[in-house]
């Protein structure tokens, strides 16, 4: 069959679905709508979080019964930086897995024909061979400052798993890694260490300012994903994978955080010198996926260079100030 031949295929596949996205209007839940409307589906469902509070099971039937999905992909999340788990661990533990558990639960009886249920890199164990391989998901306690985030969102894979054997319901479990791109999360109190760092080069330029302060050592390797590439990921497996077996999505691709803020400090144009606090964490020492199983289930690969998106989201930053 030649490309053409797939690619309708794959547009009759999305016509006929109807898709409720939860976390629709978040940072990545925008690119994986559009990219759903690319394809040609019709019928995408955002619910906004002042409408529908998918902590509460009331909302959770409510949402089913307002957008009668064919299949449900769960990208909602509670989610923030090293500070911010520290600070709220009972909250991330209870908003991720009320939300997700109640969704599955009420997909199932919804006779929902698929679910996908996105998993975090957080629930890794702290000390997991690198590259993380999917079969290590078990094999030890996730690291302390995200604990309670991440193994509320590898509940998900227990239950979809369990839900499959019991029921025959297909859901599926996917791994991201950090995600970045334009559109992400600035604010100074959740966001993750990429618009974090950019946003402080920014304001040390803008301040004048000899220094810029990051917590930890700097020593902890990171793995980052472009959003597009992320979105790519999901539509993908939404469309092509139905196994029971958790897939890592990432770029298999690890950089230091000190290598990280260099470069970010360099594409900002930001003069100064970074400060180290080593008082803070580092959170988990390393972080770097094995990414072959998304390659062979669903043919992904990520395509952005870590540079070239830094450049992107950092243009993007700076069009918004300017408005």
């Amino acid at each position: 069959m030649g490309h053409k031949g797939k690619r309708s295929n794959k547009m009759k596949f999305w016509k006929d679905q109807r898709v409720l996205v939860t976390g629709g209007a978040g940072f990545l839940g925008r690119y994986v709508v559009d990219l759903l409307k690319k394809k040609g589906c019709k019928e995408v469902f955002v619910p906004l979080q002042k409408d529908y509070d998918l902590r509460k099971m009331s909302a959770v039937k409510r949402v089913l019964k307002d957008s009668n999905p064919t299949m449900v992909l769960h990208l909602a999340a509670a989610v923030g930086g090293i500070g911010a788990n520290q600070k709220y661990p009972g909250s991330f533990f209870y908003d991720n897995i009320m939300m997700g558990v109640q969704l599955i639960e009420k997909a199932r009886k919804a006779g929902v024909g698929k679910f996908v249920a996105l998993g975090t890199i957080c629930a890794y164990p702290k000390f997991a061979p690198v590259p993380f391989k999917e079969d290590e998901l078990w094999n030890g306690y996730p690291e302390e400052t995200n604990a309670p985030y991440g193994l509320a969102k590898k509940m998900l894979l227990v239950q979809s798993q369990a839900y499959r054997q019991e029921y025959g319901f297909n859901s599926i479990y996917l791994l991201p890694v950090n995600l970045y791109g334009p559109g992400d999360n600035f604010s100074e109190q959740s966001s993750h260490v990429i618009p974090a760092i950019i946003k402080k080069c920014f304001d040390a330029k803008l301040s004048k300012s000899p220094s810029i302060t990051l917590w930890g050592t700097g020593k902890a390797t990171r793995e980052f994903l472009y959003v597009e590439d992320a979105a790519n990921a999901i539509v993908r497996a939404s469309e092509q994978y139905n196994g029971p077996e958790p897939v890592n999505i990432g770029a298999s691709r690890e950089i230091s955080i000190k290598e990280l803020a260099d470069l970010i400090v360099r594409l900002t144009g930001y003069q100064g010198k970074i400060v180290w606090d080593t008082s803070k964490p580092d959170g988990q020492p390393r972080r770097k996926l094995d990414t072959t199983r998304a390659l062979k289930c669903f043919g992904f690969q990520a395509q952005m260079d870590l540079e070239e998106g830094l450049k992107k989201t950092i243009r993007w930053y700076q069009n918004q100030q300017s408005k």
